[in-house]
């Protein structure tokens, strides 16, 4: 009976191990994810204190047709250059099915000073830029507190 509950248990973590991992990122442009490895301490994160909550940061944007090249270009380094700065827990970006211009940003960060940090880089200013020319139809932005997460 040890024998099964260890094994069971085993079996149990590594499934939890290949589930955290199955949402780090692991290819380049293609499907704008990076080659770089999500730490441990970054690969799982649940909290239910109120203290310990990350911030979270939606984003819908809707790119014009004829900037798409453009944009997956920059929001490609805009999320490998994100994914690697102090505090930045999670940097995705989903594109709509239903909408092939139409794309998603789910960012998470520790606290407001990581967000104050991300907002000073280049890759940040770079998506500011391209707002700027014209290269959005639409870009709405939504802020919220973690509760829940994994």
């Amino acid at each position: 009976m040890r024998f099964v509950r260890s094994s069971l248990l085993l079996a149990t973590a590594a499934v939890r191990r290949q589930t955290a991992t199955a949402f780090a990122p692991h290819t380049s442009h293609s499907n704008l994810h990076s080659a770089r490895a999500v730490p441990a301490s970054r690969s799982t994160f649940s909290t239910t204190s109120l203290a310990a909550m990350p911030i979270c940061i939606v984003v819908e944007a809707e790119i014009k047709e004829d900037r798409m090249d453009d944009f997956l270009d920059m929001i490609e380094k805009n999320a490998v250059g994100s994914r690697a700065e102090p505090g930045c827990i999670r940097f995705d970006v989903l594109q709509a099915e239903d909408q092939a211009n139409k794309f998603f940003f789910y960012e998470v960060y520790e606290d407001a000073a990581a967000i104050a940090h991300h907002k000073e880089q280049a890759h940040y200013l770079a998506w500011g830029a391209f707002k700027e020319s014209g290269g959005t139809l639409s870009s709405v932005s939504k802020k919220a507190s973690g509760k829940y997460m994994t």
